[in-house]
């Protein structure tokens, strides 16, 4: 009472104080503006120039923190208690109580009383685990309030940088502390493995810092962050550092000792009512899926809970409702009691009633935008009979590769206008870059493309002119637009594979003797048929660091054929070497006679064409794949239904399961 009275009588009398200056100064006549004075007047007057005082009501305003303002309207009484109570606490959490924490305590007790309400509800669910891992490793237990300042005791809640999980954990964070992330799971949902994660995550912050105020601000901001403002500043606590950290990580500190005193004293603010749904921690099973398919809605149904969606807020950590077969072993939590439900079957009854549907729906697909003059959904033709045209089930190639070897003066332009393609193409196609003139001898890639088959009027010569074994002609209308060289290259091509024809036939038939007549006359048409091509150079020097592998391969040619042509012993080279990139042309010439006795390097060669004539053959009657950049063996059998990657390695003979781009695969008989 001494004290109410003291304060009372204190307070009056500095109001008095501070009224009659300000009374004083109200009353004060307008200063008059100050008249020249004649020459010669008495100066002994001086003029006193009269100042507002600090304190008068005419002073111009201070504008005041908007939590310093909080703290001057609240009643002095509700501070001294809010005060006492926070000071009291015995803990080594952060519980500083200042004009910062204040506005906070009233913002969780009085304004937004709904949302203390709601995280109470969790209250009883999450805090055991949390005081069990913070026992675990030794750290002040009242850091679990921590999670209520990061997602309000929601497992599943994210922030707009993606911070995820109760304790808001961010991809890189997430990863050095082991938690799994993939298409599937993401284990910052799963409250028990982020909590322990969050426990190592404190442990190590305040090894660095040593001070919880210092953790707590890290923990938001950042460790590198936090160091960088203290070097920056030399300041070594939080409050000493508050002026100059980010708005989010200065209110970081205050709202947790707000949200630890609103919920320590939630009873004594009114905050718990009958009305709140408390939730509270059930006995948990597990069941190992062992990468089996499992859909959670029918498990849910088979466990006997009305909504299927029950044990989705059991596993919050599974992004999907359904795990796919062949998935890394997990554990479903499953509550202790639907153990009697699932003890009335065994586990093979189980997990083909929870087997995913079929049904199972998929993303559409998009839909293009209409536009105006455009066919956006091309419409299928009709022939003449007024039947759909069938498609060909292996669409030959729009572009052929042709290698171009750069002469002395050569430009870009030059070989984009002899190719008829655009400059920003062939520099796009060999990552050329702009203003460097090219380099004589160097080998540059080109697509050109294919001419394609005229319309024809019926099915079945639909059918014929798209066989793979032979190039389609082109029609009057395309030819056209190819220059006279592309057009010879064409036809050189085409009576090549015809050559091939009677091999073909040959290699069908299984006589070794007519394979090797056939064989003999195709080398030998092929010799007649071969022009000059200047897309290989016909000689190439070895440089330091080359070998005969890297040759053979960047010129589509075998380190065999290489050996072969330049009567090498071994694949070893040296700098400076020249080596010859063609076939001798005697040994084109000798291909035409056959030895019956002493083998010869073209009977080799001419066993070569036919190995590649019987795979053009074999082609030509089966379906065939491109490989394309990226793929394998098991990419190449998942598109083709019913083809397995051992049906693959058998069709076309390999001996491992490396394939390269460009190589033709036999997909089916």
């Amino acid at each position: 009472m001494k004290k109410k009275l003291l304060r009372v009588v204190v307070s009056s009398g500095l109001l008095g104080a501070t009224l009659v200056p300000a009374v004083l100064a109200q009353t004060l006549p307008e200063r008059l503006p100050e008249s020249p004075r004649p020459i010669g007047s008495d100066d002994t007057t001086q003029v006193v120039d009269l100042q507002l005082l600090p304190d008068s009501l005419v002073a111009a305003p201070v504008l005041l923190d908007s939590a310093k303002l909080v703290w001057m309207q609240t009643p002095p009484e509700l501070r001294d208690l809010v005060g006492d109570r926070i000071n009291c606490f015995e803990t080594d959490a952060p519980h500083a109580f200042n004009p910062a924490v204040m506005p906070f305590v009233l913002y969780f007790t009085e304004r937004n009383r709904k949302y203390m309400q709601r995280v109470l509800e969790r209250e009883n669910l999450y805090f055991p685990l949390f005081e069990k891992y913070l026992a675990k490793y030794n750290l002040p237990v009242d850091l679990k309030y921590l999670a209520v300042v990061e997602s309000a005791l929601i497992p599943t809640a994210k922030s707009h940088v993606g911070a995820t999980g109760l304790w808001q954990f961010m991809g890189p964070t997430a990863g050095d502390l082991r938690l799994r992330r993939d298409e599937w799971v993401d284990e910052r949902m799963n409250p028990e493995k982020a909590t322990e994660a969050a426990c190592k995550h404190l442990r190590y912050l305040y090894g660095v810092f040593h001070d919880w105020e210092l953790v707590l601000a890290a923990y938001n901001w950042g460790a590198g962050s936090m160091q960088r403002a203290m070097r920056r500043t030399g300041k070594k606590t939080f409050w000493d550092l508050y002026p100059h950290l980010p708005k989010e990580t200065r209110n970081y500190v205050p709202t947790f000792t707000a949200i630890m005193y609103s919920m320590k004293y939630a009873q004594a603010h009114k905050l718990h009512s009958p009305d709140l749904n408390y939730r509270y921690a059930e006995a948990m099973d597990t069941l190992q899926v062992g990468g089996r398919a499992l859909d959670l809605h029918r498990l849910s149904q088979a466990c006997g809970f009305a909504d299927s969606s029950a044990l989705l807020r059991y596993n919050p950590e599974l992004k999907r409702s359904w795990l796919p077969e062949g998935y890394r072993s997990y554990a479903v939590q499953v509550p202790a009691t639907a153990r009697p439900q699932l003890a009335m079957v065994d586990r093979g009854t189980l997990f083909d009633y929870c087997r995913p549907r079929t049904d199972i729906p998929t993303p559409l697909a998009p839909i293009m935008a209409r536009l105006q003059g455009v066919e956006a959904f091309p419409v299928r033709t009709m022939a003449a009979s007024g039947t759909p045209r069938e498609e060909d089930a292996t669409p030959g190639p729009r572009f052929r590769r042709v290698r171009h070897t750069v002469r002395r003066g050569e430009t870009a332009a030059a070989v984009a206008g002899r190719y008829d393609v655009s400059t920003a193409q062939l520099a796009r196609w060999n990552a050329l870059r702009q203003g460097r003139p090219l380099v004589p001898g160097k080998q540059l890639v080109v697509f050109v493309p294919v001419a394609m088959p005229a319309a024809a009027p019926t099915t079945a010569t639909a059918r014929k002119l798209s066989n793979p074994a032979r190039l389609p002609i082109a029609s009057a209308k395309t030819a056209s637009i190819f220059q006279p060289e592309k057009q010879a290259i064409l036809s050189t091509i085409e009576e090549v594979v015809a050559a091939a024809e009677p091999v073909k036939s040959a290699v069908l038939s299984g006589n070794p003797q007519a394979i090797s007549e056939e064989v003999a006359a195709t080398a030998a048409t092929a010799a007649t048929l071969t022009t000059s091509d200047d897309s290989l150079p016909a000689f190439y020097l070895v440089r330091r660091g080359d070998n005969l592998a890297k040759i053979a391969e960047k010129r589509g040619l075998t380190a065999t054929q290489l050996m072969a042509w330049n009567e090498l012993s071994s694949e070893k080279v040296v700098p400076g070497q020249k080596l010859v990139l063609r076939a001798p042309a005697n040994e084109e010439a000798e291909a035409v006679i056959v030895p019956a006795r002493k083998p010869r390097p073209s009977e080799k060669a001419s066993a070569t064409v036919a190995a590649k004539s019987a795979q053009a053959a074999r082609m030509a009657d089966n379906k065939v794949h491109m490989v394309q950049k990226g793929d394998t063996l098991y990419n190449i059998s998942r598109r083709y239904q019913g083809v397995t990657v051992e049906q693959l390695r058998r069709l076309n003979n390999l001996t491992s399961d490396e394939v390269k781009p460009g190589q033709k695969l036999i997909v089916a008989r």
